[in-house]
């Protein structure tokens, strides 16, 4: 094979991975953005470690972990080692995986020779010992962002798989912050942190048309030494989440087209969305954007979705499932992620941890030129994207309901808000359905 045709089935192969945890993605918003309230989650985060699980899996889990990854469960180890591989490269993220197994659990040396490099570690059987060790990696590998692991140590706890996602970029243009109040829709009235700012090209915002109607979708560019962008995605008012959300995935890595405001008609082509050709001082386009701050936390039971993430059959503990892992039967008993998420004037962050552990098993001139003038207004539940700008690789997902609340006026000279220290996921918050 030549080098060519090496590099070609290389790329294939990412291409592959990119669309499967981008479809688990769009499956699991169906679940997590489904209730009132706010959320956010990382399908990135899970994927690898249900791939790393497949390989090891026989049986019934092998096939159900296989269709939820949505590749052949003999590909998944290499699938998961190209992928976190991949993410390492990603300017403004740090990733990692660990490992930790209880002392004298043999591992399968074939299993163990094919995790990617990251923590290895014993458990010693001591709970509160090794939570704080696991704890201290959880809040370590995302800068504190998760203070702790998403899992709480058995004493019949054999074996705990984990990875750790944070991300952190600050924008091309910065947006102003002031204190405003929406004129209308479900945030009326409410003191909010508003975020506004105005570009010189309609590209950024596009309209992509969902099986729930049409979605705005605005890419927020990340600065010149991230590789990351964030998508601020808006559907019609009566359009679930779920949908709007996988639109919007479908939209980012181009498997679902989608029309650039530029090429967009007068009117208002999408929800939110305004375009007008104007009077003006210069021929430049101008697009006006105003949004919100927000933050999150959720907490995700994944064993609650056990279908969804493969791990049905693996948590039946009267059998092993896993003898690709270790000649001791072994058996799912918890599968959680922590994550959050932060958008502010300056820039975004978001992080998740993911764990599974098993156990035994089982303003004036006059104007003289004509301009097109767009403006684009989230001022009412909206979905978000964190997106890996050149494989379209979703990295973390949410759904927005509660902006940030404005600052109350103190002492001190007037000027613009300071964003609020962020709050992290101690204690967690409610469990996100």
């Amino acid at each position: 094979m030549t080098q060519k045709q090496t590099q070609t089935q290389a790329h294939t192969r990412a291409d592959s991975t990119v669309r499967a945890v981008n479809h688990l993605t769009a499956r699991w918003a169906a679940r997590a953005a489904s209730g009132a309230g706010g959320t956010v989650f990382t399908a990135a985060g899970v994927w690898p470690l249900l791939a790393l699980l497949a390989d090891g899996a026989g049986g019934p889990a092998r096939d159900e972990l296989a269709q939820a990854l949505g590749i052949p469960a003999e590909d998944a180890a290499g699938a998961a080692r190209e992928l976190l591989a991949a993410l390492a490269g990603v300017r403004g993220l740090d990733s990692a995986t660990g490992l930790w197994a209880a002392a004298g659990l043999p591992l399968e040396e074939g299993w163990s020779a094919k995790l990617p490099p990251g923590t290895r570690g014993t458990l010693t059987g001591a709970p509160d010992a090794d939570t704080r060790a696991l704890d201290g990696w959880a809040s370590d590998r995302t800068g504190g962002l998760i203070e702790r692991m998403p899992l709480t140590l058995r004493q019949d706890t054999r074996l705990v798989l984990a990875s750790a996602l944070a991300l952190t970029l600050k924008w091309a243009e910065p947006f102003r912050e002031f204190p405003g109040r929406p004129s209308e829709g479900p945030w009326a009235g409410r003191a909010v942190r508003q975020l506004s700012r105005t570009t010189s090209s309609l590209d950024p915002v596009r309209v992509a048309e969902g099986p729930a109607g049409p979605v705005t979708a605005l890419a927020v560019a990340g600065a010149g030494d991230t590789d990351m962008d964030v998508h601020l995605l808006l559907g019609t008012p009566a359009a679930p989440a779920a949908d709007v959300l996988a639109t919007g995935v479908a939209a980012a890595c181009g498997a679902l087209p989608s029309v650039a405001g530029g090429a967009l008609p007068d009117g208002t082509p999408g929800p939110g969305l305004a375009i007008a050709t104007v009077e003006a001082f210069g021929p430049q386009p101008r697009l006006s954007v105003s949004t919100v701050a927000f933050s999150l936390s959720a907490e995700h039971d994944l064993l609650e979705d056990a279908a969804l993430f493969g791990l049905l059959t693996a948590t039946d503990g009267a059998r092993g499932h896993f003898p690709g892992i270790s000649t001791e039967p072994l058996a799912i008993g918890s599968a959680r992620q922590s994550a959050v998420a932060r958008f502010h004037a300056a820039g975004f962050e978001a992080a998740a941890v993911t764990a599974i552990a098993a156990r035994p098993g089982g303003a004036p001139r006059q104007p003289v030129h004509r301009a097109r003038h767009a403006e684009v207004r989230f001022d009412r539940p909206f979905g978000f994207l964190a997106v890996h700008r050149t494989s379209g690789l979703v990295l973390a997902a949410g759904w927005v309901t509660d902006p940030e609340p404005a600052a109350q006026p103190g002492p001190g000279p007037p000027g613009l808000l300071l964003p609020p220290p962020f709050p992290g996921v101690r204690p967690p918050a409610p469990p996100s359905r």
